[in-house]
C-alpha cells in the first residue's frame, strides 16, 4: 500500500494540468501553510518569525525543469535578490536552489555563469547556497557541477540521497572537499536499476551515511521528519563525542512544528526548509509522496487555524 501511495503521488506530482490548476488557483490555500509566499518579499516576515523562535531556515524558490534561457537568467536575478534581502534584512537563512531552475537542461556554461554569479554574491555576504539534487539522471551533472565550484567557493554546499545505490560513494569522493552536506531519503520516482525499493534499506542506507558523514567530520545537516532518524543520530552523536556544532537536523516548514522546537530546546541546531513561489503542486506531492505519514501531517496542516 505504501509503495502504491507513493506511486500515485508522485504521479500526481508530474501532471502539468494539474500543476496549472494550482498554480492559478491554490497559491492562497498553501500560504502560510506549506509555502510562505508567492515571493521571497512576501515571506521575510514569516522567516523572521522562525528565527525569532531560534529556528534556522533555508529558502526554495519553487521551480524546476526549465526550458528557457531567459527564464534561467531570471530565476538567477532573483535568487541573487533572495541572497541580497537575507543579508540586508539580517536573517538567519540558507538558499536552496535547483540546476534545472538555473538552466542545466539548456547548456551547462550557462548554469555555471548563473551560479558563479549567485555565489559571488553569496560569498560577499556569507550566505549558505545549497545546490538541491534533483532526480537521477542529473545527479552526476550536479555533483560533477558542485565540485567544480566548491573550488572557488566556500558557500556551496549539495545534497545526497540514502535511497540512491551510488550515493555511499559519493559521498566517500566528496569527503576530501570537508563541504557541508544535506543528507535526505530522496523524493523522485527512480527505478530498481538505481534506488532502493523497498523503505527499510533506504532507512539502513540513511543510518550508515550519517556515521560516514559524521566520521569524515563533515558538517551534515539530517534533513528528516523521521523519529527514528532523529533518535539515532542524537544517540550517535553522543556516542561518537560528536559536538553539536558538527550537525543540524532539517524538517520542512509546516511539518512537525513541535518537535522543532522541541530539538531547539534540547539545543540542537534546527534549521527549516521554507519553500516559496507559485509552483508549489510538485513539491507538496512529492513530499506527500515521501511517506505516507506525510499526508495527514499535510491536510492537518492546511485546516488548522
Amino acid at each position: 500500500m505504501e509503495a502504491v501511495t507513493r506511486n500515485f503521488f508522485l504521479c500526481l506530482s508530474k501532471n502539468n494540468w494539474l500543476n496549472q490548476v494550482a498554480r492559478k488557483r491554490g497559491s492562497g490555500i498553501v500560504t502560510g501553510k506549506i509555502i510562505a509566499g508567492i515571493d521571497f518579499p512576501n515571506s521575510v516576515q514569516i522567516i523572521r518569525e522562525l528565527n525569532r523562535k531560534g529556528l534556522s531556515t533555508t529558502v526554495d524558490h519553487l521551480g524546476e525543469f526549465v526550458h528557457s534561457k531567459e527564464t534561467a537568467i531570471e530565476r538567477t536575478k532573483e535568487a541573487i535578490e533572495t541572497v541580497e534581502t537575507i543579508a540586508r534584512e539580517k536573517l538567519d537563512s540558507h538558499i536552496s536552489v535547483k540546476m534545472t531552475s538555473l538552466g542545466l537542461d539548456i547548456d551547462r556554461d550557462l548554469v555555471v555563469r548563473n551560479m558563479t554569479s549567485i555565489l559571488d554574491t553569496a560569498e560577499k555576504h556569507g550566505v549558505m547556497v545549497t545546490i538541491d539534487m534533483e532526480d537521477e539522471p542529473r545527479c552526476e551533472q550536479t555533483l560533477e557541477l558542485f565540485k567544480q565550484l566548491r573550488e572557488s567557493y566556500s558557500c556551496v554546499s549539495t545534497v545526497l540521497q540514502a535511497y540512491l545505490y551510488r550515493t555511499e560513494q559519493d559521498l566517500k569522493k566528496l569527503s576530501v572537499l570537508k563541504p557541508f552536506l544535506r543528507l535526505v531519503k530522496g523524493a523522485y520516482k527512480e527505478p530498481a536499476t538505481v534506488a532502493y525499493p523497498d523503505k527499510k534499506d533506504v532507512d539502513d542506507n540513511y543510518k550508515k551515511l550519517i556515521r560516514q558523514s559524521l566520521e569524515y567530520g563533515l558538517y551534515t545537516a539530517v534533513a528528516t521528519h523521521d523519529d527514528e532518524m532523529i533518535n539515532y543520530t542524537k544517540a550517535l552523536a553522543e556516542k561518537l563525542k560528536i559536538p553539536n556544532d558538527q550537525f543540524e537536523f532539517q524538517m520542512l516548514y509546516g511539518m512537525r512544528s513541535k518537535t522543532q522546537l522541541e530539538l531547539v530546546e534540547q539545543g540542537y541546531k534546527m534549521r527549516v526548509y521554507v519553500p516559496y513561489g507559485r509552483d508549489w503542486y510538485g513539491y507538496f506531492m512529492r513530499r506527500l509522496a515521501e511517506r505516507p505519514a506525510n499526508i495527514s501531517f499535510a491536510f492537518k496542516g492546511l485546516v488548522k487555524k
